[in-house]
Formats: C-alpha cells, sequence, structure tokens
C-alpha cells in the first residue's frame, strides 16, 4: 500500500525547505569585490551583482535538491537529516530534480545575458558543488577544501561582475580562511552530535575531535594573521592604516564562533548560527559599518 500524497500545500512547502533559503545568506560573500573595489554605490555594479546574487541562489538552490535526492536513504538513517521534506517523504524524488533542473536552465540562462565571465565561474560552481554532491564529498579533507572552493568562487563571482580593479589578494585568502574554518567546525559537530551514529556518514569516520581541533587552530591563526596584512597593505585603505581598528572585532568575531563550538556545542550549521546569535550578529554589523565608513569616507593613499 503506497502512503497518501502529500498536499499541494504540504509539497510547496517542502519543495521550498528543500532549496534551503537559509543557505543563501552564503552568496552575501559575492558582495565583497563591490563594497571593497569601493562600488558600492556605483549602480552599474550594484545591479548586476544583485542579479548575480538571485542567479547563484537558484544554482546552490539546485545542488541542495540535487544533493537531498542522491543522499535520500542516508538522510533517512540520520536523526536530524531525516527530518529533510526528501528524506521524509513530502516531496517525491522526480519533482525535486525536475525543480532543480528548472533552477539551474534559469540560473545559468540569466547568468549569461549579465556576464560572460560571470557565467563561466557560475558554471565552474555547479560543477564542483554536483561533484562533492556524489562524490568528493567523501574524500577527507579535500570534502572541506572543496566546500571552501565555492565561497572563492562566490568573491571571484562578484569581482566579474563590478569588473574590479584594486580587489586585494589578501581577502581572496581570508575568504578560504574563513570558509575553512567553518567548514572543519561544522565537521568537529557533526561528530560530537552523532557520537554513536556518526558511522551513518561515511566521511565522519575518517575524522576524530584531536585531528580536527589541531586543524581549526591552524586556521584560525592563519585567518588572522592573514587579515591582519589585508588590514595593514591591501588596496584601497585608508592611507594612516586606520582600518586596522577593525581587527577587534573580527578577533572578537572569530574567538565568539570558536566560543559556540567548543562550549555551547553549536556550529553544525554555520549560517543558521549567524542568524540566531545575537553576539555575532552585533559584532559582524559593528565591523561591517565601520568598515564602509573607513573605506568610503577616508583619505586613501594605496
Amino acid at each position: 500500500m503506497q502512503p497518501p500524497s502529500p498536499s499541494p500545500g504540504k509539497l510547496i512547502s517542502g519543495l521550498f525547505k528543500s532549496m534551503r533559503p537559509r543557505q543563501w545568506t552564503k552568496n552575501v560573500f559575492m558582495f565583497a569585490p563591490l563594497v571593497f573595489d569601493l562600488k558600492l554605490f556605483q549602480a552599474h555594479a550594484l545591479i548586476p551583482t544583485l542579479l548575480g546574487f538571485v542567479m547563484l541562489c537558484m544554482l546552490s538552490s539546485s545542488v541542495y535538491l540535487i544533493n537531498d535526492c542522491a543522499d535520500v536513504a542516508a538522510d533517512r538513517a540520520h536523526p536530524r537529516k531525516s527530518k529533510r521534506p526528501i528524506a521524509r517523504g513530502d516531496v517525491p524524488v522526480p519533482l525535486a530534480l525536475a525543480l532543480a533542473a528548472a533552477l539551474i536552465l534559469a540560473g545559468i540562462g540569466g547568468a549569461f545575458f549579465i556576464s560572460t565571465p560571470f557565467t563561466v565561474i557560475a558554471a565552474i560552481y555547479l560543477i564542483i558543488t554536483t561533484a562533492y554532491s556524489f562524490q568528493l564529498k567523501h574524500i577527507v579533507i579535500l570534502d572541506v577544501i572543496v566546500l571552501s572552493s565555492g565561497f572563492v568562487l562566490r568573491v571571484a563571482a562578484g569581482a566579474a561582475l563590478v569588473q574590479a580593479e584594486n580587489f586585494s589578494p589578501w581577502l581572496y585568502v581570508c575568504m578560504s580562511l574563513l570558509a575553512l574554518l567553518l567548514g572543519f567546525g561544522k565537521r568537529r559537530q557533526e561528530l560530537v552530535e552523532l557520537g554513536s551514529h556518526a558511522t551513518t556518514r561515511r566521511i565522519l569516520r575518517e575524522y576524530n575531535l584531536p585531528l580536527l581541533d589541531q586543524i581549526i587552530s591552524i586556521v584560525t591563526g592563519a585567518l588572522l594573521v592573514a587579515y591582519m596584512m589585508y588590514s595593514f597593505s591591501g588596496a584601497k585603505l585608508p592611507a594612516d592604516h586606520s582600518f586596522m581598528l577593525t581587527i577587534p572585532a573580527v578577533v572578537y568575531g572569530v574567538f565568539r564562533y570558536l566560543y559556540l563550538v567548543h562550549v555551547k556545542g553549536e556550529g553544525g550549521a554555520p549560517d543558521e548560527l549567524v542568524l540566531r546569535d545575537r553576539p555575532l550578529q552585533f559584532v559582524l554589523i559593528a565591523w561591517a559599518i565601520f568598515a564602509v565608513a573607513l573605506i568610503y569616507f577616508e583619505p586613501h593613499g594605496r
């Protein structure tokens, strides 16, 4: 006997949840070149970036749909992921794949009309993240590196859209290290949460807490040093090096994240963590306001 078909309302809700709209916050990284290349208030750069953001949201949602369809059997054995709409049976796999195909066509098609370089980067992002869903996520260490590359590609996509002229390479380094920190922090939290059930995910068998803690320590130190180097020598920053005043906010934000991971037992979903932790939200907003004020209203020497 087949289970009853879900109602249209439940089906639409399930599809929307499977697109993971909260994950769209990751695409905010593509606005970095717009801000740090001093083009935030230029319509010819702002509008393509906003449109590109929408295209990347479509493509990232398509990958999440494909991933949930590929992992439906494993997700049903997972204590938390079993509640996902596709794993729970609220959304049929063929329908989810059809929506994913439609999002890919819309995302790549829209990207083509915005910018050719952006289209190439978006296509690379789609290929890499899809390969991650099927194979790369099962390769230890490389799994997190591949996830982190998605953040770098988002930044590169933003740079292509605004035709960035003085976007500091140090920012690519900072973005890469931040993504690695969040990725390994997520792996650590997954390992802690699942405990004896960690064997339900093949990749978690390859990790242990001492290894992850050591990697997180190395990446944290490298991230803070890279940001300090950027704040001192980055392009289009204040000539008096006043941008270094933003360093304490970054240090607090990183240490707050580590506190949430190691003490509060959070960090499994960094995007959701930012949306619910008030101190982290406050320091991010304060940093953004202060950074923009320094970049746009201080005299520049580089």
